[in-house]
C-alpha cells in the first residue's frame, strides 16, 4: 500500500479536486489525447482553476498540510522556459504553446503529489484513468475490425496508418504509450497478495485489456520499451540475491522475446511491420529528424535555439527529398536539448534526479505497488526516445500522475496556527499569477489556434481541386473570417497573420478586379507575421505573393530569395520562386529551373507540373 499522508484539509475539497482532475484527464484522453487546440481550452482552464483554488484554499486556511517540495521539482525549468520564450525563442507563439504543455505537466504533478494523498480520492482518479484506457482499447477494437479509417472528433486516419489501431488517439504510438505506462501497474496489482480477490481479478482484466490495446497498435518501439522495462523489474526487488535477480530478469526477457516472436509469426500485419524494419536496416525517417535536432543543439548548445523552434528551424538541415513536416523531433530528449539547450535539459534532469533521490531515501522502491508503477514509467521513458509523447497533453498528464505516485513521500500535517500570514498572502498572490497566466496567455493561445487550425487545413486540402468551384470560395471565405477572429483573440499568433495573408491572396482569384487592394491587405498581414518572427520561410513567401499582387515584382523577389535562404530544400519555397519568375517573360528560364528543382524535391507536386506545362506552351 502507498503511504497515505495525514490530511487536515476539508475532505470534500480533496474529493472535488480528484473528481475534476479525473474528468479533465478522461476528457482529454478521449479527444485525440488533446492534440487539437479546441480540445485544450477546457483542460487548460480546469487545471489552472484547480491550482488556483487549492492555493486560495491554503490562503483561507482550508488546507493545512505542508506542501512537499518534491511536487515542485520542475518549477525551476518552467521559470527558465518562460525566460527562454521571451529572450531566446524566435517563434514566441509556438514557444508559449510548448511552455503551456510543460505547465500542464507540472500542475498535474503538483496536484497529484500534494493533494491526492488520501487513498479514496487517489483511487477515484486512477479508476477513471483505467476506465478511459479501457474505452480507448474498445475504440481500437472498433477501428481494427469494423471501421479502419475512423478517428475521434470526426477525423479520418492517415492512409499509411491503416491496419494499426489508435483508439481514442490520432496515432497508434500514442495509444501504445498509454498501454505501456499502465500495464505494469495493473500487472503489479494483479499479483499483489495483499489485495482482495476481486481487486486482483479486476487488475488482471485491465492487464488483458492493455495487452490487447498494445498488440493492436503494432507499435514496435513500445513493444521493445515494455520488454526492456519488464526485464528491469526483477532487478528492483529487495531482499533477493543478485544472482537470482539476474536469472529472473533473463527469464523475463526470454519470455518477452518468445511472446513477441509468436505474435510476429501468427499475425501477418505485425510480421509485415517487422519485416519492413529489417529491410530498411532500422528506422528511415526518424534518424533524419534526430540528426536535425542534434545539429540545432550543436548550433546553440547552452540556451538552445528557443522554445518551440524545432519544426521551423529544421528547414536548415532538411535533406533533399525529405518532405515530412516533423513538428517535433520524435525524441523528447533531443527535442528538449534542441529547444532549451543544456541549461533547460539540465534543469529537467537535475530536478527529477533530486526528487528521485528523496523518494529513494524514503524507501519508495520497497513498496510493491510503487515498483510496478516505476516499471511503467521506465517503459514510457524509453519510448520517449523514439516519439513525442510528452507533447500529447493526455499522455503528459497521466505520466505526471504516475511520477507523483513514484515520488510521493509521507507528508507531515501541520497545524493551522503554524501557517503564517505571509504564507497565506504568498498563496493568494500565487493564485492570482496562475489565473492571469491561464486567462491572459494560455487560453487566448488555444482559442486562437482553435479558430485557425481547422480552416487552414481546409484551405490546404483545396490544392488540386477546382479553384473556381463555389465550395472553394466558401472555404476561403470561412477561412478568412476564422483568421480574423484568431488574430483578434491573440495578435501574437504569427501563423494566424500568415494564414490571413494566404486567404486574402486566394480570395483575389474570385475577385480579380480587387487584386491590388487585396494584395495591400495581404502584405499588411504578412508583415505583421514577420514582425513577430523573421525565421519562418512561409511568412516570406506570403509577403512575396502579396507584393506580386501589387505589381511590386522586384521587392517580391527579395522576399522569395529570403524564403529560399531559410529553406533551401523546401519544394514550396522553390515553387513560389518559380511562379514569381514566371510573371516576367525575361525570367521564364529561371522559372523553369526553379520549377524543375521543386519537382526534383517532390516529383508529384501538381502546381509545379502545371506551371512547367504553361511555360512550355508559351502562354
Amino acid at each position: 500500500m502507498n503511504p497515505a499522508a495525514p490530511s487536515t484539509s476539508a475532505p470534500w475539497l480533496d474529493w472535488a479536486v480528484a473528481a475534476a482532475l479525473a474528468a479533465c484527464i478522461a476528457w482529454t484522453t478521449l479527444c485525440l489525447g488533446g492534440y487539437r487546440p479546441e480540445t485544450m481550452v477546457v483542460p487548460a482552464l480546469v487545471i489552472a482553476a484547480l491550482v488556483g483554488a487549492l492555493l486560495l484554499a491554503r490562503a483561507a486556511g482550508l488546507r493545512r498540510e505542508a506542501f512537499d517540495p518534491v511536487g515542485l521539482w520542475c518549477v525551476p525549468f518552467l521559470v527558465y522556459a518562460a525566460i527562454n520564450v521571451r529572450v531566446v525563442s524566435p517563434v514566441a507563439w509556438l514557444g508559449w504553446a510548448d511552455w503551456a504543455n510543460w505547465m500542464l505537466f507540472a500542475a498535474v504533478t503538483w496536484i497529484a503529489h500534494n493533494v491526492l494523498a488520501a487513498e479514496g480520492p487517489r483511487r477515484l482518479v486512477h479508476a477513471v484513468v483505467a476506465l478511459a484506457a479501457t474505452i480507448s482499447v474498445g475504440l481500437a477494437v472498433y477501428q481494427r475490425w469494423f471501421d479502419p479509417d475512423w478517428l475521434m472528433l470526426g477525423r479520418t486516419q492517415f492512409v499509411y496508418l491503416l491496419g494499426r489501431a489508435s483508439g481514442a488517439f490520432g496515432a497508434p504510438n500514442s495509444q501504445a504509450a498509454l498501454m505501456v505506462l499502465l500495464l505494469p501497474a495493473a500487472l503489479g496489482m494483479a499479483l499483489d497478495p495483499a489485495r482482495s480477490r476481486g481487486g486482483r481479478a479486476a487488475s488482471a482484466g485491465l492487464v488483458a485489456i492493455c495487452l490487447l490495446g498494445l498488440v493492436l497498435t503494432i507499435s514496435r518501439g513500445a513493444w521493445f520499451a515494455l520488454a526492456l522495462a519488464l526485464t528491469v523489474w526483477p532487478l528492483l526487488i529487495p531482499g533477493r540475491s543478485w544472482r537470482l535477480r539476474i536469472a529472473v530478469a533473463a527469464g523475463v526477457l526470454g519470455l518477452s522475446l518468445a511472446c513477441g516472436a509468436a505474435i510476429i509469426a501468427s499475425v501477418p500485419s505485425v510480421k509485415a511491420r517487422f519485416v519492413a524494419l529489417a529491410a530498411e536496416g532500422g528506422e528511415s525517417t526518424r534518424p533524419i529528424m534526430w540528426k536535425g535536432a542534434w545539429a540545432l543543439f550543436r548550433d546553440e548548445p547552452i540556451l538552445g535555439t528557443g522554445a518551440g523552434s524545432y519544426n521551423i528551424l529544421f528547414e536548415r538541415y532538411r535533406p533533399a527529398g525529405f518532405r515530412d513536416e516533423p513538428q517535433w523531433a520524435h525524441n523528447d530528449y533531443l527535442n528538449t536539448l534542441s529547444d532549451y539547450g543544456l541549461v533547460g535539459a539540465g534543469l529537467v534532469a537535475g530536478g527529477f534526479l533530486w526528487a528521485l533521490a528523496r523518494a529513494l531515501r524514503a524507501g519508495r522502491l520497497r513498496d510493491r505497488r510503487t515498483r510496478a508503477i516505476v516499471i511503467g514509467v521506465i517503459a514510457f521513458g524509453l519510448s520517449l526516445a523514439i516519439d513525442f509523447h510528452l507533447k500529447i497533453p493526455a499522455l503528459a498528464m497521466i505520466c505526471a500522475l504516475a511520477l507523483a505516485e513514484c515520488l510521493r513521500s509521507p507528508a507531515t500535517a501541520i497545524s493551522l496556527a503554524a501557517i503564517s500570514a505571509r504564507s497565506r498572502l504568498a498563496s493568494a498572490a500565487a493564485a492570482g499569477v496562475v489565473g492571469a497566466v491561464a486567462f491572459l496567455l494560455i487560453a487566448p493561445h488555444y482559442r486562437a489556434e482553435a479558430e485557425r487550425y481547422g480552416p487552414r487545413r481546409e484551405i490546404d486540402w483545396l490544392a488540386g481541386s477546382d479553384p473556381d468551384s463555389p465550395e472553394s470560395r466558401r472555404v476561403v471565405e470561412r477561412g478568412l473570417a476564422a483568421f480574423d477572429r484568431a488574430v483578434a483573440v491573440n495578435p501574437a499568433n504569427a501563423q494566424a497573420w500568415s494564414d490571413r495573408s494566404y486567404a486574402l491572396a486566394l480570395h483575389a482569384h474570385f475577385e480579380p478586379e480587387q487584386t491590388r487592394a487585396l494584395g495591400l491587405q495581404a502584405e499588411e498581414a504578412a508583415r505583421r507575421a514577420l514582425a513577430l518572427t523573421s525565421v519562418t520561410p512561409e511568412f516570406w513567401w506570403r509577403l512575396g505573393v502579396a507584393l506580386d499582387m501589387q505589381g511590386r515584382w522586384v521587392e517580391a523577389g527579395s522576399a522569395f530569395a529570403q524564403a529560399l535562404a531559410l529553406a533551401p530544400r523546401s519544394q514550396l519555397a522553390w515553387y513560389h520562386q518559380a511562379y514569381h519568375f514566371s510573371l516576367k517573360p525575361a525570367t521564364h528560364a529561371l522559372a523553369r529551373a526553379a520549377a524543375t528543382t521543386c519537382l526534383q524535391l517532390e516529383p508529384g507536386h501538381y502546381p509545379a507540373q502545371e506551371l512547367l506545362r504553361t511555360l512550355d506552351s508559351g502562354r
